[in-house]
């Protein structure tokens, strides 16, 4: 097996290092050269994981062509909202029978796609070539070899349990999942879940009110899944709860630290002038996620919060108000 990791940033530099310890023969492309160099001279990324030391089997091309030639397994490691552009260039060059497997965890703003369906459309390759890796897989944590699992999504079971094989190392345990739906929309909205969360603990708020946003944006998760055609059983597993409590409870998480940061008084600007380059995907994914909720008519309140304050300029404090001061009902209720 081969693998090309399409992107270099800290979760594509992760993955790619997972596949190298896995046994798979691995080559990552990155967009600037200078970074490629830098993987294959010095074994490590500068821009990102800087004291991580890669294996030395890892190389790095600034090609995509040579990156893609015989590849079995492509890994898509670019931010959602630019993944459908990379696509068309890498498109023409992808194996007539490659896996393609998604790390991106959004909708598509333009189109209010799932990346597995943008990777369907651009390059219409059928369904079940199409996978998904997500789970609460901290990019530093992955890369120190540190204990973690994962989902690996697919239609067809067969070339999931292939997948399996290729990503298994000793810390790093995929588990299979023909639930594609599912796990796409819990990486999705957790990352704005997650920026609530962030706001909350930059204003100053304890377990209490953090417990709350989880509770209640896994809730609000579950009414958009199974809207769309989710499993329950995804969202209650590691694609759903284990990727919303470890991107809503750790420094590590990049779309935390940024609501950390709204939650202090920082403007969007300079919120993300802080985050070095890095994408918070739940930025553009609150966004994306409110409006496929307002297509299937699923109230998700915590995310209309998020996209309120990112988006149409309304403060932290004006938002909190707007949430406490909801009509009462019941935890759980059915239309």
């Amino acid at each position: 097996m081969r693998a090309a990791v399409m992107g270099a940033g800290s979760w594509g530099t992760a993955v790619a290092k997972v596949l190298v310890d896995a046994g798979t023969e691995t080559v990552i492309w990155a967009r600037r050269p200078e970074l490629a160099d830098a993987i294959n001279s010095e074994h490590v990324n500068p821009n990102y994981l800087s004291d991580i030391t890669l294996p030395g089997e890892l190389t790095a091309t600034s090609d995509p062509v040579a990156a893609l030639s015989g590849a079995d397994i492509v890994v898509c490691g670019v931010p959602s909202q630019s993944l459908r552009e990379n696509l068309k260039q890498w498109t023409p060059h992808i194996g007539s029978d490659a896996s393609l497997v998604s790390l991106a965890k959004g909708i598509e703003t333009s189109t209010l796609l799932r990346m597995s369906e943008v990777i369907a459309e651009v390059t219409g390759v059928a369904d079940d070539r199409i996978a998904v890796l997500t789970g609460p897989n901290l990019a530093h944590e992955v890369a120190e070899g540190q204990p973690a699992a994962t989902v690996i999504a697919c239609t067809d079971e067969s070339r999931a349990v292939t997948l399996q094989s290729a990503f298994s190392t000793r810390y790093f345990r995929p588990y299979t999942n023909t639930d594609v739906i599912g796990c796409e929309i819990g990486g999705s909205a957790k990352n704005v879940i997650a920026l609530a969360c962030g706001i909350a603990s930059g204003v100053g708020f304890g377990q209490n009110t953090l417990a709350t946003i989880i509770t209640r944006g896994l809730a609000e998760t579950i009414r958009l899944g199974v809207a769309v055609g989710a499993e329950i059983e995804t969202l209650a597993g590691l694609a759903g709860v284990g990727d919303l409590v470890a991107t809503c409870s750790s420094p590590l998480s990049r779309n935390r630290s940024f609501g950390a940061r709204l939650g202090e008084g920082a403007t969007m600007a300079e919120a993300q002038a802080a985050t070095n380059g890095q994408v918070a995907e739940g930025v553009k994914s609150c966004s994306s996620v409110r409006a496929l909720a307002e297509k299937h008519q699923v109230p998700m309140p915590l995310t209309d919060a998020v996209h309120k304050v990112c988006h149409d300029g309304q403060s932290v404090a004006d938002a909190i108000n707007s949430l406490l001061g909801r009509s009462a009902k019941p935890e759980i209720y059915r239309d």
